[in-house]
């Protein structure tokens, strides 16, 4: 399997996952493609004062896909075989709700039904509260799909002293979910 990933970033608060993982997959030398939904670049700017202009900038290995590419070689499933998943950070309820009833909108939504349907690893980065029983529902058919739901929940266990720490956790966790060896929190004592 190829050092590749899929990394998505919606309209949901909690930019900082996908920056994260951006971040983090950057340094360990993966190939990333990156799409950003239109609502996915405003929260960006909201919360962390970045533009996708920004992250290409700091990023200059990341492939930036635009969501309207709904052709492009992720969409693939032949191609995406060869990734080693695909990460939602962080994923909205409008996109979790268009991946768990087969509904294409954008590249994002086909990368995550191409992944479910080949079996690639997919971790939803899931920023809500509370949920409603419709955003349990379309969890529940992600989760029995094969994909991975996963809420921005941190432990604190590990005794976290920043926000950073605690980030680090939940990007950990997506990172676990996918079998990629990390170091960014301490895991719970033998």
């Amino acid at each position: 399997m190829d050092k590749k990933v899929v990394l998505c970033i919606t309209g949901a608060s909690g930019s900082i996952y996908g920056y994260r993982l951006l971040e983090v997959l950057h340094q360990m030398d993966f190939e990333i493609d990156l799409v950003v939904s239109t609502a996915g670049a405003m929260v960006l700017k909201e919360e962390l004062d970045l533009s996708v202009k920004d992250l290409q900038d700091r990023f200059q290995k990341i492939r930036l896909v635009s969501e309207k590419a709904i052709g492009d070689r992720i969409a693939s499933g032949s191609r995406l075989v060869k990734y080693a998943g695909v990460l939602v950070a962080p994923c909205s309820m409008s996109t979790l709700g268009c991946v768990a009833n087969g509904i294409n909108q954008n590249l994002i939504h086909r990368v995550c039904e191409t992944a479910l349907k080949e079996r690639v690893p997919m971790v939803l980065i899931i920023r809500e509260t509370p949920y409603s029983v419709v955003h349990i529902e379309n969890m529940l058919k992600v989760s029995k799909a094969g994909g991975v739901i996963l809420p921005a929940s941190p432990a604190f266990y590990h005794k976290p002293q920043t926000v950073q720490e605690m980030v680090d956790f939940v990007v950990g966790k997506a990172l676990d979910s996918l079998r990629i060896e990390h170091n960014l929190y301490r895991r719970w004592k033998s």
